[in-house]
């Protein structure tokens, strides 16, 4: 099974903040860019044999235990009070300001206090798995954050379109992944139980998740899927070194990605983002919408009608069918092709 996306990956580089304007926060007044230099940690990981897959631009969820059964979770991040908040923005500024010193003079420190700086949550909100435990009480990563997830729910308005991927009651989830009819380009868009997936994260991507990038669905009929994390590998070999990766980001049909994820033997993850090398994204003519896609949706065996804004209904008018491309699925969703 590939790794788990629970708390925040390493990029596969060393690292370092520059002051420039981020093309990819509008407001960050810096970026992050990687360096030509391995991460320590991904060379005794063997990088050279980790298995890269693309990483897509959604958002996270993860299939866990949830009332007996085997429910879909949603990424939810502790997040800092407004007023700790502001002391750690202080605090960021200071040790950016450090680093671009040269880290000359005393390195600027900081310290939570988890029991009271953070926002509260829903009971049912579980922290992601590797998140430090001291006392009970989880902690926050680096970045002022606690990783961890909330159970999706009917009437969590704020989650609809991650119900609309998964039927509690049949236990079964719309899940795009790589097909098996021999062809490493192509995927299918199929039903899979929930408890095939247990302790899996996916990305849920679609018409209204980061301003769909890929240009699923629209709002009219929009469309969201599951996509497995670790599933979508590259038919070609990637290269390993800075110069090389960039080149492969800017000349590649492959590269048209948003990124890649090393998924190592041990189940250590690392990431390369185009922003890294301070290249754009999105991007037009994405590889990943590129790929022919089937759609294998048979509700025949299921008893009651689907709601009809599930994708359960909508992708099943197009049961049996194949597009050439995965941005071919008709936005109209009452004609087939």
């Amino acid at each position: 099974m590939p790794g788990s996306v629970q708390c925040k990956v390493p990029c596969v580089f060393k690292t370092r903040v520059i002051e420039e304007k981020s093309n990819k926060r509008q407001y960050q007044q810096y970026n992050v860019v990687a360096s030509n230099e391995l991460q320590d940690s991904a060379i005794e990981d063997s990088i050279e044999e980790a298995t890269p897959t693309e990483k897509l631009d959604g958002t996270c969820v993860y299939v866990h235990e949830y009332k007996g059964r085997p429910w879909l979770w949603a990424r939810l991040d502790r997040k800092p009070t407004k007023q700790a908040d502001k002391h750690f923005k202080r605090y960021q500024a200071a040790k950016r300001a450090w680093m671009l010193n040269g880290m000359s003079g005393e390195e600027p420190m900081w310290n939570w206090n988890a029991d009271k700086d953070f926002r509260t949550a829903r009971d049912s909100w579980i922290p992601a798995k590797g998140v430090p435990i001291i006392n009970g009480t989880a902690q926050p990563d680096l970045y002022g954050h606690i990783p961890g997830w909330l159970p999706v729910e009917s009437k969590d308005r704020q989650y609809c379109w991650h119900s609309s991927t998964f039927d509690v009651n049949y236990g079964i989830a719309v899940v795009l992944k790589s097909s098996n009819d021999g062809n490493q380009y192509s995927m299918e868009v199929t039903i899979v139980e929930l408890s095939e997936l247990l302790e899996q994260t996916l990305e849920l991507i679609g018409t209204n998740i980061n301003g769909n990038p890929y240009g699923l669905g629209c709002k009219r009929n929009p469309i969201h899927v599951l996509v497995p994390h670790g599933v979508i590998q590259f038919p070609s070999s990637i290269p390993i070194s800075y110069d090389e990766l960039k080149l492969w980001f800017e000349s590649s049909d492959e590269g048209k990605v948003e990124g890649i994820v090393w998924h190592c033997k041990n189940q250590q993850l690392y990431k390369l983002h185009r922003h890294h090398f301070g290249l754009p994204w999105p991007i037009e003519d994405v590889y990943f919408t590129s790929r022919p896609v089937a759609i294998n949706m048979d509700l025949s065996r299921y008893e009651c009608d689907f709601d009809s804004t599930s994708m359960f209904s909508v992708l099943s008018q197009f049961n049996g069918q194949r597009f050439e491309q995965l941005r071919n699925v008709p936005q109209d969703t009452q004609t087939g092709s």
